[in-house]
């Protein structure tokens, strides 16, 4: 495969990552800082892809450069995901290394995160979420669940859901979710927080 080959390739990554994600070009953009054209174009092969471009789009879709431009996958198969921490604290660690599908994540919640937080989200899908250490609050629709160490939870993301750590310790617990899900609670920013 030609160098030529290897970056019009790049278009169609980036489009299957986004719609995979079923994320808009105005919303990649607003999360990128790259025009809503010049996304276009990079996805129709219109414009040629530049390191400049691909690093930010690589860390919005979570994934690694050698990911977008189709280099061989490494002999290593350890998966070494870079924390995402998010302006409110929360930390998710990535555990899968393939873009789109389900998407396994260690999730940190620091002592008393969102003590007060009852601001609940839908998305389609389903959550998998089991305890590590420490004490998570779910509320689920009108039901609040306290979660503890070795307890696990699944549910269909279409009820309304929030997660918490209102506990003076801090929390630990794995979590399931396929792309709707990981965009809402890893790529998502913060509101209002």
């Amino acid at each position: 495969m030609t160098d030529d080959d290897v970056l019009q390739s790049v278009g169609p990554r980036l489009r299957g990552l986004r719609t995979e994600r079923g994320q808009t070009l105005a919303e990649v953009s607003e999360d990128t800082g790259i025009s809503v054209s010049t996304l276009s174009r990079l996805e129709s092969g219109g414009r040629r892809p530049t390191l400049e471009l691909l690093l930010p789009l690589a860390r919005s879709y979570g994934v690694a450069i050698d990911d977008l431009v189709g280099a061989q996958a490494p002999a290593d198969p350890r998966v070494h995901g870079r924390p995402i921490t998010r302006d409110d604290g929360m930390t998710m660690v990535p555990l899968t290394r393939q873009a789109g599908g389900l998407q396994a994540y260690k999730m940190v919640l620091p002592a008393r995160w969102r003590v007060d937080d009852t601001d609940q989200k839908v998305h389609e899908g389903y959550e998998w979420l089991y305890v590590l250490s420490g004490r998570i609050r779910l509320l689920l629709g009108a039901r609040d669940f306290v979660l503890g160490q070795g307890e696990v939870v699944e549910f269909d993301t279409r009820v309304p859901h929030t997660f918490s750590n209102p506990f003076p310790e801090p929390a630990e617990g794995l979590v399931l979710f396929g792309p709707q899900g990981e965009r809402m609670h890893v790529r998502a920013r913060p509101q209002g927080r």
